[in-house]
């Protein structure tokens, strides 16, 4: 079985350097936050071409703490890409405003930002784009949209580490940007993590205060904080792999050439990369009509496969309050119906790259 992604062969070929920056943790005696979480933040934030980094608990708490470090909350709305893992749109929700989704460029499958103009109202504050799969989102665009209104920009980073937007890594296009180290990113720790970016010193030092219960000072709480701190052994382990990360991307990128080269026959919509993207490839996403039994037949044929996202988040319970009937986001839907991502981790073989294509081939 070839696995959609191998966890293990990242972790085995650093195990020495990984093993040994636990240990150096564990032995330093300081367990939370400190020295090994301040240098991760300076070596992502110098990687970024931000200002500033602050090391979270987890992505999801980098998104919600964002909003909160921009005052984001009851009343106010914010616009989210309709075609997203439910993890955008539950941020919004967790401060209190309403999520509004803008549907996608079928292309790209990103927010289009030839539609959010038509989605902002009086109560609009920020935009939210996606860099979804590791494809950046159209920034320029949005950005001039934003400035126009007067809104923020928060970009959900989750799978972008090290993706390039005309030229730029991601990580200081908007006002704050949001990262995930889950362990199945292209940048991911041995549990979860994550972290914002930011060329604003005032929302970092927001972001720094509100993850640790509101105070920066002993005892002493400033706001109605929370704990979301990056844990030093997670920060250890990132540092480690954050100096792989341009050599995994570039193996990622590998992979998806030889797929371009190789799916020509295959009965498939391959992923289409704007001039002006460099994706970081966290995800490899085909399209086709028939997906359900496209994916039966690689899994027959011993290829791992998922779905990202078989349910789009207004179609989900969780969000049957917002009463958007399932064809009102059309193109959500329909990709939901028909994307499939295919194995592109760092450590796929060339071997297996080749029975993949074969297996997609028309007639597999």
């Amino acid at each position: 079985m070839i696995p959609f992604l191998d966890l293990g062969a990242a972790y085995r070929e650093l195990k020495t350097d990984i093993d040994a920056a636990v240990a150096r943790v564990l032995d330093s005696g300081w367990y939370i936050l400190g020295p090994e979480v301040e240098a991760f933040e300076a070596e992502w934030a110098a990687y970024c071409g931000a200002d500033h980094a602050v090391g979270l608990a987890n992505g999801l708490d980098a998104l919600i703490l964002a909003l909160r470090a921009l005052d984001i909350g009851p009343g106010d709305e914010v616009i989210v890409p309709s075609n997203t893992y439910i993890a955008t749109w539950l941020a919004v929700s967790a401060v209190g405003a309403t999520p509004v989704p803008v549907e996608p460029d079928p292309a790209t499958h990103n927010i289009d930002p030839a539609r959010i103009a038509a989605a902002i109202t009086s109560r609009t504050r920020a935009l939210l784009p996606v860099h979804l799969y590791g494809q950046p989102a159209d920034m320029d665009p949005i950005l001039e949209i934003a400035s126009a209104h007067g809104l923020t920009v928060v970009e959900d980073a989750a799978q972008a580490h090290g993706a390039r937007y005309r030229g730029r890594r991601i990580g200081a296009h908007g006002d704050i940007v949001c990262w995930s180290f889950y362990p199945g990113k292209n940048l991911g720790a041995l549990g979860d993590g994550g972290a914002v970016t930011t060329r604003h010193a005032d929302l970092a030092d927001r972001v720094r205060v509100l993850r640790n219960y509101g105070s920066r000072v002993k005892y002493i709480n400033e706001v109605q904080g929370v704990n979301s701190r990056l844990d030093p052994i997670q920060a250890a382990v990132l540092r480690v792999k954050l100096a792989h990360l341009d050599a995994w991307t570039d193996r990622r990128r590998a992979v998806a050439r030889t797929y371009a080269a190789g799916l020509g026959d295959a009965e498939v919509i391959l992923p289409h990369v704007p001039a002006w993207a460099e994706p970081a490839w966290h995800l490899y996403v085909v399209r086709s009509p028939s997906r359900d039994a496209l994916q039966a037949r690689l899994t027959e044929a011993g290829v791992g496969t998922l779905i990202h996202y078989p349910i789009p988040p207004h179609m989900q319970a969780a969000y049957a309050g917002l009463k958007l009937a399932p064809e009102a986001l059309p193109l959500a839907r329909q990709l939901a119906d028909e994307v499939l991502s295919l194995p592109i981790g760092p450590h796929l073989e060339g071997v297996d790259m080749k029975s993949i294509c074969q297996a997609l081939s028309t007639g597999g």
